[in-house]
């Protein structure tokens, strides 16, 4: 009998969001997934959906703000100016795939 995931868990979207910080190509994080579902007890997601929840989770890391300590060494070294902090405070928290998967959503 087959299994078939409908909807990836939360375990398993942060497990790739993890994943594609790195520079793994993406059939090796596919193979790291359906290691991190088998140990969850989930069924193992399709490597056409790790595919594609690879690239959203990329693309979400280049759209987000950058994160404050990176942005205060810029400010240290003088390659960006102190007011960048400042408008980063009112940018929000930074996107993730979970936020994705919200049924509000």
């Amino acid at each position: 009998m087959v299994t078939i995931a409908p909807r990836i868990p939360i375990g398993l979207l942060d497990e790739i969001e993890r994943l594609s910080r790195r520079t793994l190509p993406i059939a090796e994080i596919n193979r790291r997934v359906g290691r991190a579902a088998w140990r969850m007890s989930l069924p193992r997601p399709s490597y056409e959906r790790v595919r594609v929840l690879v690239h959203a989770a990329r693309r979400l890391r280049r759209l987000s703000p950058q994160t404050y300590a990176s942005l205060a060494y810029e400010v240290a070294f003088r390659v960006r100016p102190p007011v960048a902090l400042v408008d980063r405070f009112g940018e929000g928290p930074r996107l993730r795939l979970r936020d994705r998967a919200s049924p509000d959503k």
